[in-house]
């Protein structure tokens, strides 16, 4: 017999008398912070084991809403191959298929001391960059391609190309400039941003970043579903 609690900083699983404990990232202000209809999946972090990290999935279930509990010490280059796995099996699933269920990561919000939560059901996590093939140009006229790159050491770059091919390159430090001020102006102009990552960056950085930019943009800028870990 199995007995799961989720507690707000952390997710404890007690299976067989064994206790493990994880992580969840931390963020603030969630704009989802509650979800029906729901099983889990858990991505473990584990010192003990060659690649630190150990997937627990008998509990989902295919027709509802997954929640994906992602140890926050874990870098992309270990929790991504499992996240991918996961959204394979939701997606050609032939059996007990629902449409509508959606897959989230779960994460503490420590403004509300609860659980918030960040959908990714249509992410495609891109780990073949050689082969990867992006219309990288603008929608239309009025609009720019834009590609943020976020470094593992604490920089990030933003290339916009613009209708004319011309290319602007700007490289700053994610702590002073990553804010709502560099942002505004791609609250007032069309833009197709897409998005690429450090694989050695862990994914409490990843979800840091990810929440942050859906807060300082608006409709104004598209962001692509593929997401480059390079």
């Amino acid at each position: 017999m199995k007995y799961l609690s989720i507690l707000l900083v952390s997710c404890v699983l007690f299976s067989c008398g064994n206790e493990r404990i994880l992580q969840l990232p931390e963020i603030k202000n969630a704009s989802l912070t509650e979800i029906h209809d729901v099983s889990h999946a858990y991505l473990f972090y584990d010192e003990t084991k060659k690649d630190s990290i150990e997937l627990n999935r008998k509990n989902l279930i295919s027709t509802t809403n997954w929640l994906v509990n992602v140890d926050k010490r874990l870098t992309l280059s270990q929790a991504i191959p499992k996240i991918t796995f996961l959204q394979d099996k939701k997606r050609n699933a032939k059996m007990h298929k629902n449409e509508n269920a959606k897959n989230y990561f779960t994460c503490n919000d420590t403004s509300i001391q609860n659980l918030g939560f960040i959908e990714f059901t249509d992410v495609n996590y891109i780990t073949d960059i050689d082969n990867y093939k992006s219309n990288n140009k603008p929608i239309d006229d009025n609009s720019r391609f834009v590609m943020i790159h976020f470094f593992n050491n604490g920089l990030f770059r933003i290339t916009e190309i613009y209708e004319n091919q011309q290319t602007m390159d700007n490289t700053l430090e994610i702590e002073s400039h990553y804010n709502s001020d560099l942002f505004s102006d791609y609250r007032k102009h069309k833009n197709q941003i897409h998005l690429s990552f450090d694989k050695m960056m862990s994914f409490q950085k990843y979800i840091s970043l990810k929440h942050s930019l859906d807060a300082y943009l608006n409709e104004m800028s598209v962001i692509s579903y593929d997401e480059l870990i390079y």
